[in-house]
């Protein structure tokens, strides 16, 4: 009796001591320094280029990068599940004794933006007035 209660103390042992996946995203820029935006992961800054964040799901992620003197870069990344991550063997991995680190990288060149001259940004600025002093279209009245 004493022998299987060690048997089973063992087992919850080793269960408890299995590893998992280790999943990590880098984003880096050229230039460096740019705030990283990744819409699917949350919805808010991540951080500035060169940044590394866990990650949860695979799947597919919109991203924006900003940086000043730049041009806003918006872009789509699909993370691809590994093979150790596909049913039934991921059951099998995360009961390993050690820890999978799946580590994804993705690397983005800003395009630097042209400076826009006073000649355009007058003539946008009365488009944008002549839009906003328009009267606005109501929709005719219901019989």
């Amino acid at each position: 009796m004493i022998r299987r209660k060690n048997i089973l103390l063992l087992l919850v042992v080793a269960l408890s001591m299995v590893a998992c996946v280790q999943r990590d995203l880098t984003v880096t820029s050229e230039p460096s320094g740019a705030v990283v935006y990744i819409h699917g992961m949350s919805n808010r800054e991540i951080g500035r280029t060169p940044v590394t964040i866990p990650f949860t799901w695979y799947g597919d992620y919109d991203i924006q990068l900003r940086l000043e003197g730049h041009e806003p870069l918006n872009t789509h990344a699909s993370l691809t599940v590994p093979w150790y991550e596909i049913p039934p063997i991921d059951l099998m991995s995360e009961m390993a004794p050690w820890t999978y680190h799946d580590r994804r990288y993705l690397h983005y060149e800003l395009v630097t933006a042209e400076p826009t001259s006073d000649a355009d940004l007058l003539q946008r600025a009365a488009i944008l007035r002549e839009r906003n002093t328009a009267p606005a279209k109501t929709p005719p009245p219901k019989e």
